[in-house]
């Protein structure tokens, strides 16, 4: 008898792995991979790499410049770590972290909903797009973006492929265009302070110049890249282009597709099988690479060449508040090569920061919706994610219209308040994907031992920053 109950299992357990929902898809060609980090590179462009970064180096030169190195490392290290729960689980890594404790999803509703329903990104494109058209208040301007917005973000068929057609098309002429400037404009004397800017000599300074505010520092450091929460919503894009185990789950529709419907929200690991371990390697693989090549190294391009533009036009020249930089931009390049680059350069600057509030609002949504649930989750229980996903959404425009309308105008504030409570939902996002994939991953998909090192690193950078923060804020 023993031995027949034992033949049974094996049966069982040999089905199970033959089973489609527990087997792992053939990874595509990196071509037809490329496309999700796309969405976060949006984000990223129009808020430390395009307003941060150079109002920095403006002020104070080059000598900075490794903090957005470091900085833009790091969230890549965090986004691929998110990205490793996802392809191997098909979920999202906020159902693991709510697996792990049912407060996480009160602490990513309160730290998402909050920081990013500030609409810095907003008010900084109205302000752009107010002086294109010549008119005196650029409060209507920023409101009816706002709504724009939620109609961008409600269309289309799924969330994923609306975000991809309007992100993707902006970044590839956006970084060009940068980088062409930036090469065109620059000496070899700027390319010189720009290297050692990577290591942290400054103009008569290493690291961190005198007088610096640390908030400003930790703001363009947690936005070298996406910034908070939202690296965490690449979980999401890797689930909704169907890779790894998420080829088994379905997608967020828009609200004008008129296809929302209950999805599960919970899923699954593959089946321990030889053919599933190569299909896993070969999917890690993939993913680092298209992450690499789209936000790290395009990232990384337009942070150094807004940063260098800035020190070759607008260094030592007082600026003011706000965008007046920018504006002195522009001014010389119009000068230094033609009107019409000009023009071109400040208004590819207002459409990008209008992109990342599109971004910002569809990603943030996204969490947030998904944490109330997860509020309520019971293992097997099935939710309207696209629903919730739009009270989510709709509840965060009408919060940000009412922040303008009670007088918070000011772009750089609003980003850089935005973005100091960012880098404390940083430093919790790297300690709890340490201890979510070291846990609820099959040992041999979890991270290696340099990777759990780097996930430590990211979390001591973060917590010193803000500890920094807090005290010169508390004790002067």
């Amino acid at each position: 008898m023993p031995a027949r109950k034992s033949a049974k299992k094996t049966v069982k357990s040999g089905r199970s792995a033959r089973s489609p929902k527990n087997n792992l898809p053939t990874p595509p060609s990196l071509w037809r991979t490329i496309g999700p980090s796309f969405i976060l590179l949006g984000l990223a462009l129009g808020s430390g790499e395009l307003i941060l970064w150079p109002y920095l180096t403006a002020n104070w030169g080059l000598g900075l410049l490794w903090g957005g190195l470091l900085g833009i490392s790091l969230q890549y290290v965090l986004n691929t770590e998110a990205m490793r729960y996802s392809l191997a689980r098909g979920e999202s890594v906020f159902v693991g972290f709510r697996k792990l404790s049912w407060i996480w999803p009160w602490w990513f509703i309160l730290s998402t909903f909050i920081p990013w329903s500030l609409p810095g990104f907003s008010s900084a494109s109205s302000q752009i797009f107010s002086r294109f058209l010549g008119l005196p208040s650029d409060l209507w301007v920023a409101i009816g973006l706002l709504l724009l917005t939620g109609v961008i973000v409600s269309s289309g068929k799924t969330l994923v492929k609306t975000m991809q057609l309007f992100q993707q098309p902006l970044v590839l002429i956006y970084v060009p265009v940068i980088v062409g400037l930036a090469l065109f404009l620059s000496t070899q004397a700027d390319w010189v302070s720009l290297f050692r800017g990577l290591v942290g000599q400054g103009d008569g300074y290493w690291f961190f110049p005198q007088g610096i505010a640390i908030a400003s520092f930790l703001g363009a450091f947690a936005y070298s890249g996406a910034g908070g929460n939202l690296n965490l919503a690449q979980s999401y894009y890797i689930k909704e282009k169907g890779f790894g185990m998420g080829v088994h789950f379905e997608k967020i529709s828009t609200l004008m597709s008129g296809q929302t419907k209950a999805v599960e929200l919970e899923g699954r690991n593959f089946a321990d099988t030889p053919a599933n371990r190569k299909k896993w390697t070969q999917w890690w693989w993939l993913i680092l690479r298209e992450h690499f090549i789209v936000f790290w190294f395009l990232g990384f391009a337009s942070i150094a060449s807004l940063a260098l533009l800035a020190k070759v036009l607008a260094y030592g020249v007082e600026h003011g508040n706000d965008l007046q930089f920018l504006y002195y931009e522009a001014e010389q390049i119009s000068a230094l090569v033609h009107p019409f680059i000009g023009t071109l350069f400040l208004l590819l600057a207002a459409i990008m920061l209008f992109s990342t509030q599109v971004g910002v609002l569809e990603s943030s949504s996204r969490i947030i919706s998904e944490n109330v649930l997860l509020v309520f989750f019971r293992k097997g229980m099935k939710f309207n994610t696209s629903m919730a996903f739009y009270v989510a959404l709709w509840a965060q425009i009408i919060l940000g219209i009412v922040i303008l309308l009670a007088g918070f105008q000011q772009p750089r504030f609003l980003l850089t308040l935005g973005a100091v409570l960012n880098g404390a939902a940083m430093m919790v996002a790297f300690a709890l994907l340490f201890f979510l994939n070291r846990s609820q991953l099959p040992e041999f998909v979890r991270p290696g031992k340099l990777r759990q090192i780097l996930t430590l690193v990211g979390f001591g950078f973060f917590a010193t920053f803000f500890t920094i923060l807090l005290r010169d804020m508390f004790l002067g």
